[in-house]
């Protein structure tokens, strides 16, 4: 039997929201009765569609605003645009792979932008409006490399452990306060993105799906199953319920036995 949390009210700000984990967060706190913001840096019908079904589907408010996580002016007016924050998911990232000695200059800067210093700008705007509601929540999307590393992935291993350390500051600022900072550190999701990359990893390693899922991709995930954008969202709507009103400063795993390792 799935859990039910009712959050029925509060206004959930989730950036990087058009598809992937930040959509299946939204979608479940959405079904738990929170009004939902989606963002991307695009600006598509698609995008305001998306929104628009998940409002039907719910019965919540649900929009989406366009802003550059890249730019901290653009972090901050997210927020502020969405009117409200009680629930602020910080989620938006991207990846880029190569050696440290090769690793080009501006995806060093653009990933720490994205995924960490995104992160301090939504959570600065956010924390005064949360405050003023009397109650919040901060989950930033970690990784499992948050909390160890691979070969060739240095800026994002260094944002992702910069932004479990980020949760640790916030949470220790707010720990007197209805306010908690988490970090949920996800090993591979099965995502539209990773779906779409199964095909091409067949035939680069000339194995079945399942051996390139299991033995290829899943490599490092001992359970040798993908986790799911709805157990992502699960993790958060769980997070935001009274259950966890003491839980702050943490990280949560969901990475199938990954960091047990």
């Amino acid at each position: 039997m799935a859990l039910t949390y009712d959050l029925t009210g509060k206004t959930a700000v989730i950036t990087g929201s058009n598809s992937g984990i930040g959509l299946g967060i939204a979608e479940e706190l959405a079904k738990a009765g929170a009004n939902v913001v989606l963002n991307s840096f695009t600006d598509r019908d698609e995008d305001h569609a998306i929104a628009a079904r998940i409002a039907k589907e719910t019965g919540v408010e649900a929009k989406y605003i366009a802003a550059d996580m890249s730019k901290g002016d653009d972090c901050r007016r997210l927020v502020a645009d969405a009117g409200a924050c009680d629930i602020l998911i910080n989620n938006a990232g991207i990846q880029h792979v190569a050696p440290i000695d090769e690793f080009p200059t501006g995806k060093w800067d653009a990933i720490i932008a994205i995924n960490m210093s995104s992160a301090f700008h939504t959570t600065a705007q956010a924390l005064p409006m949360m405050r003023k509601a009397g109650w919040g929540r901060v989950i930033n999307i970690a990784s499992a490399h948050g909390l160890t590393a691979s070969p060739y992935k240095s800026a994002y291993i260094a944002a992702k452990h910069g932004v479990v350390g980020l949760t640790k500051t916030v949470a220790l600022e707010t720990a007197e306060e209805p306010i908690t900072a988490n970090a949920i550190c996800p090993g591979y999701v099965l995502t539209p993105l990773v779906e779409s990359q199964i095909p091409d990893t067949m035939k680069e390693y000339d194995m079945s799906r399942d051996d390139v899922i299991k033995n290829v991709m899943l490599k490092r995930q001992p359970s040798k199953e993908f986790a799911t954008v709805e157990q992502m969202g699960g993790t958060a709507a769980f997070l935001c319920s009274d259950a966890a009103a003491q839980i702050t400063g943490t990280t949560i795993s969901v990475d199938g036995g990954w960091t047990a390792l």
